[in-house]
């Protein structure tokens, strides 16, 4: 049951259900008088809360826009690129969002806030002011009805009758007032109906409108997205492939540190105890210096360098080296020592200590001593042994067979070329077709060899040859285009770069990038898209000479290179220079 209503005829009567009835719609005036003023506090609150939200998210946004991502290397690919104008693609996105939450926060002070707080005021105010004259009326009506009624009877008429005159007026003036406030009363619990539901479905209107905006950037923002999570993709694929490369390179590095002394043609570098003499009675001291032996001129740079004091770096010392002799210990009680002899300083023999017996030796032989060391960095390394894989006849059938074979009977299979065969079945099937020649076997009819050790022994005879399908004297010529570019200049740089390779070379590596460019049409059934066979290939029809940290990390150049191949491969396989 809701409120009574306030009958006009109930004024005169003034009856006390009547009052009571008043009391309710009293009552339900200051609820709502309540429910506006901790509404209003409530959406302070949130006004307020909402501004340090938007501060923090500007500051958030603006972090995102000013940094930037670090690369190793000399240069970024592409999906590299656009991850990292990924962050002030996503600080513009959040400060469009807050600019629109700073307009929609306007909207509701102007379209919830004042309103109400204007009902609150004007309405309500005007319905307590009402009450209290209606209240001062019923004290000085009732107070005069009293005093009228305890008159004498024994009073002259005429003050009888002044007395009854005054309180009949003062009757009408009480009448009056009761109907103006019971119609105040039952007016304003109607017009709260719309005048306090109205701003709210106002504010809720520009919460609406502030989501489907924020709806509307984000639709803009989902071609990004969707691009962006294929670079992110990509990116991971390449990070997953070099991250193989670091870890066989570390791998054999532990096992032979000294074969891949940072070394070169020009120079050697590394660390050497120098001994300086001081005035009697101090003796000597050894300080640990970071040396540079420039082979050419026979110049050693000696810089200071300690890395428990903070690894702060002094200044450089040159000499030019006449002769380096091995300093026995019988002569000075220290192991690995080296004598100097200087050509600028004439009389003077500078004594070194080297780190250990490896190290002696690696220095001797650097500064032009006798005695001889392994071989350095600078050579070639087969990371696959034991297959006589070669660019010839049979390699060409081997091939040939495979990509038949693979394309009839896997090219559906999930993860072609990425799921790996058995080690021992790979290296027998490629014993069995390169080493002892057999081209007997069909492998798209013959049920002895799975699809995966198809795959891999394809891989594994490309990665086998002696130099990579696309030589080592090409692959810095074929990585700098991958590195900058327009795709189109790109591609021309690339392809003219493919009729520089030998004919056999050109040949084979148009076999295959055909059948990678047919894999790559399947890849809504196999999941190996152009980028995922770029991974997979780039090491194995391209490589660098010299295995580095640096050179793996311009694997994903590499395997842009392929990409670009596949992609591209009918253009390439309609050039003359490219038999198939």
């Amino acid at each position: 049951m809701g409120l009574h209503p306030l009958e006009f005829s109930e004024c005169y009567l003034d009856s006390p259900s009547f009052r009571e009835k008043i009391k309710s719609h009293e009552a339900e005036l200051e609820k709502t008088n309540r429910f506006i003023k901790e509404l209003y506090k409530d959406g302070k609150n949130l006004i307020n809360a909402t501004k340090q939200l938007g501060m923090a998210q500007r500051k958030f946004a603006h972090c995102l826009g000013e940094f930037q991502f670090e690369y190793i290397g000399d240069a970024k690919t592409d999906d590299e690129k656009c991850i990292d104008e990924s962050l002030i693609e996503f600080s513009n996105f959040l400060k469009n969002l807050e600019d629109q939450r700073e307009l929609m926060m306007r909207n509701i002070t102007e379209t919830l806030m004042k309103p109400l707080e204007k009902f609150r005021k004007e309405q309500l105010g005007a319905a307590r002011a009402e009450r209290k004259r209606y209240e001062k009326e019923t004290e000085k009506y009732y107070s005069s009805l009293e005093k009228l009624l305890n008159m004498s009877a024994k009073k002259k008429e005429p003050q009888l009758q002044e007395a009854d005159g005054l309180v009949e007026t003062m009757r009408q003036h009480f009448q009056n007032e009761s109907l103006d406030y019971v119609c105040k009363l039952q007016e304003i619990q109607e017009r709260k109906k719309f005048e306090c539901v109205e701003p709210m479905l106002a504010f809720f209107q520009t919460v609406f409108t502030f989501y489907h905006q924020g709806f509307e950037l984000a639709n803009d923002f989902d071609h990004y997205k969707q691009a962006l999570q294929i670079n992110i993709q990509n990116t991971r694929s390449r990070f997953e492939g070099a991250r193989s490369e670091v870890y066989e390179l570390m791998k054999r590095i532990r096992e032979a540190p000294q074969e891949y002394r940072q070394t070169s043609p020009i120079s050697s570098e590394g660390y050497l105890y120098v001994q300086e003499k001081r005035p009697p009675p101090f003796g000597s001291s050894w300080v640990k210096r970071y040396c540079t032996f420039v082979k050419e001129q026979k110049i050693l740079h000696m810089v200071t360098f300690d890395q428990r004091s903070g690894g702060k770096m002094g200044e450089t010392e040159s000499v030019t080296l006449k002769s380096c002799v091995r300093k026995t210990t019988d002569v000075l009680d220290r192991r690995f020592c080296l004598e100097l002899d200087i050509t600028d300083r004439p009389g003077t023999v500078l004594t070194v200590q080297t780190l250990s017996e490896d190290d002696h030796k690696f220095w001797i032989h650097a500064m032009g001593g006798k005695e001889p060391i392994g071989r350095y960095l600078g050579r070639t390394y087969s990371k696959e042994r034991g297959i006589d894989a070669q660019l010839d006849d049979v390699g060409l059938t081997f091939v040939q067979n495979s990509i038949n074979a693979i394309e009839k009977r896997g090219i559906n299979d999930q993860g072609l070329y990425r799921v790996v065969g058995v080690s021992s079945k790979v290296q027998k099937l490629l014993s069995i077709m390169i080493d002892e020649k057999s081209d007997e076997v069909d492998l798209s009819t013959s049920e002895d060899w799975d699809v995966k050790t198809i795959t891999s022994a394809l891989k594994l005879y490309l990665r086998s040859l002696p130099e990579p399908l696309m030589t080592y004297g090409l692959y810095k010529d074929f990585i700098n285009p991958a590195k900058g570019g327009s795709p189109e200049s790109r591609f021309q740089a690339i392809h003219c770069l493919v009729h520089k390779l030998p004919d056999k070379n050109q040949h084979i590596l148009g076999l295959v990038l055909k059948h990678l460019a047919n894999v790559a049409d399947h890849s809504e059934q196999n999941l190996m898209t152009v980028a995922n066979l770029g991974v997979v290939f780039g090491p194995t029809l391209m490589r660098p000479q010299e295995e580095t940290v640096a050179a793996i990390m311009d694997l994903k150049f590499q395997n842009i290179v392929v990409e670009i191949l596949i992609e591209q491969h009918q253009k390439v396989s309609h050039s003359h220079s490219m038999p198939y």
